[in-house]
């Protein structure tokens, strides 16, 4: 095609090709004085290949477009119907969807859609309540440099990086576990000041011992997809930091293990091996978490609209607030509310679609470092493949 378009004097404005299950779509757009004889060209290619042509004169003027807003949609299984209300809501917004590409087939399903015609403020509000009616997860960014540009991810620990709630797990190896949850659940649900419910906490913790630390470091369990996200985001060249509103003895080990660049934590105060009831320096807590995440960004001299912060909590609010993208993460009904996004699917690497990042891309990257394929409990979920396939 572009050999007879250089024979013709022809100028190429325009060039858009895609391939679905090997069906090609190729869009040229042309400028010529000689249309008859492109026209023909193209039809002759056409037969000589087996191909559909369609030629259409169009308006010579530009159109003038922004940079647009990236929808990524996600969840666990995403139905016809999910993305149909998606692209619907996408359409009663005013926006028009201009390439779709997916991005994950499993752990979850994902498809980023690029939209244009439509601000991201009038596209939110429509596309948010399709998703929360029908079951799925939907991120939206505006397009450009700033998206390609985030260099931090800040996270939260407890029931985000790990699965765990440590206090709790302190406060079953001491045997006030029932008190401790209930005090937990009024203070992640924004009913409690976190401070006093964390100090209160602590006090009924007196007594543990080293070797009960030991035990709870060793049955902390990581969120599935841990590991793959941040060994992914570290490829990338982020920086990956940890805030807690939980303790340094398990936040100090996670760092080691997947080595975070940060982590911040509250300090259990230890007398002669054995936990007195109180804490060491300041609390870390909601207005602490925002703070040590600019700090962080300062450290590491990144503008705080290329920061990603994810947490679960309400004590991650201020934090999610002040980063360039929240992400709610199977976060409390207040903090997803909230929030600029939310995941609410089991993995932590979905994430990284809402980054723009395929799956395709992490494993053979993976592959390529030989790693094995992380989280056994995912493969259960992943849907079965058809013998044959439909495009």
């Amino acid at each position: 095609m572009m050999a007879h378009l250089a024979e013709l004097g022809a100028r190429v404005d325009d060039v858009e090709q895609v391939v679905v299950r090997r069906q090609l779509v190729l869009g040229v757009l042309v400028t010529t004085e000689m249309a008859d004889q492109v026209s023909s060209a193209a039809r002759e290619l056409a037969n000589e290949n087996s191909l559909s042509v369609r030629i259409e004169p169009v308006d010579t003027t530009p159109t003038e477009r922004g940079l647009g807003v990236v929808v990524t949609v996600l969840a666990q299984v995403l139905s016809p119907v999910q993305l149909g209300a998606a692209a619907t809501a996408i359409a009663s917004a005013g926006g028009n969807i201009d390439r779709i590409v997916r991005l994950a087939r499993y752990p979850v399903t994902a498809y980023e859609l690029s939209v244009s015609g439509a601000s991201i403020e009038a596209l939110r509000p429509a596309v948010v309540d399709a998703a929360q009616r029908l079951g799925f997860d939907a991120a939206l960014q505006a397009e450009g440099l700033g998206r390609r540009a985030q260099r931090l991810v800040v996270l939260d620990v407890d029931s985000t990086l790990i699965q765990d709630e440590v206090v709790e797990l302190l406060a079953d190896e001491v045997g006030c576990g029932a008190e401790v949850r209930s005090i937990t659940e009024r203070a992640m649900a924004g009913e409690l000041d976190f401070e006093a419910s964390l100090r209160a906490r602590v006090g009924l913790l007196a007594g543990a011992t080293e070797a009960m630390l030991q035990r709870v470091r060793d049955n902390v369990q990581l969120t599935p997809g841990a590991r793959t996200f941040v060994r992914t985001l570290q490829r990338l060249g982020f920086r990956v930091a940890i805030v807690s509103g939980g303790f340094t003895f398990v936040t100090d080990a996670l760092a080691d293990s997947l080595g975070l660049d940060h982590a911040f934590a509250n300090e259990l105060e230890m007398r002669d091996g054995v936990a007195t009831g109180e804490l060491v320096g300041a609390i870390v807590d909601r207005a602490r978490k925002a703070e040590l995440l600019a700090h962080i960004a300062e450290l590491e001299d990144i503008p705080l609209d290329q920061t990603v912060a994810v947490g679960d909590g309400a004590n991650d609010l201020d934090m999610l607030a002040l980063a360039g993208l929240g992400i709610a993460f199977n976060a409390k009904p207040v903090v997803s509310a909230a929030a600029d996004t939310t995941v609410n699917v089991p993995f932590l690497d979905a994430i990284l679609f809402v980054l723009g990042v395929r799956r395709s891309e992490v494993e053979a990257a993976d592959d390529a470092d030989g790693i094995e394929r992380e989280d056994p409990p995912v493969a259960a979920l992943r849907p079965s493949r058809p013998s044959s396939e439909t495009a």
